[in-house]
């Protein structure tokens, strides 16, 4: 049976999709206005393309980070690290002082990169996509690099880590 989309109710697609564990992923580039930092927490960044590398993520048509961030059109997304679940509550806030608590340095392209994240990937927007109540976005990625440890996960509304159990 075929169900119609408006037929599924937002909490319940919400509570279904949230089985599938992601990873949290800050991006932040400076607010083209005033240059301070800004920044938000995504949980759909992934890998789109080896040839040519490429991103991709989707962010909330309400959110009022990446208005600030995008238009210089370039970005760093930095991966939390398994322990960063203050950095992460911290940037997911509403607060116009968000990065004052959290460690940070600059990108090569000038973008703040987390201190401690797992991973830094430097990107510059190619495409923007309707994605109903959400912008997918499209990036070319510039550089990028792994720090160690292992990743912060979301997972069912709750911030964890990864376990390797394949040992």
């Amino acid at each position: 049976m075929i169900v119609s989309p408006a037929a599924i109710e937002p909490r319940h697609y919400r509570d279904v999709l949230g089985h599938l564990p992601t990873g949290v992923v800050v991006l932040a580039g400076r607010d083209t206005g005033t240059g301070a930092p800004a920044g938000l927490v995504v949980g759909t960044f992934q890998s789109l393309s080896l040839e040519p590398p490429l991103v991709t993520f989707s962010v909330a048509l309400t959110s009022t980070s990446w208005p600030k961030i995008r238009p210089a059109c370039r970005f760093s997304a930095s991966v939390l690290a398994s322990g960063q679940h203050d950095v992460c509550r911290m940037l997911s806030s509403k607060r116009d002082d968000k990065f004052s608590a959290v460690g940070w340095h600059e990108s090569t392209d000038g973008n703040p990169r987390i201190t401690g994240a797992h991973a830094w990937i430097d990107c510059e927007i190619r495409h923007e996509l309707d994605g109903g109540d959400h912008v997918i976005v499209v990036a070319a990625v510039r550089h990028l690099e792994a720090g160690t440890g292992e990743p912060l996960v979301f997972h069912r509304g709750r911030l964890g880590i990864y376990q390797d159990i394949s040992s």
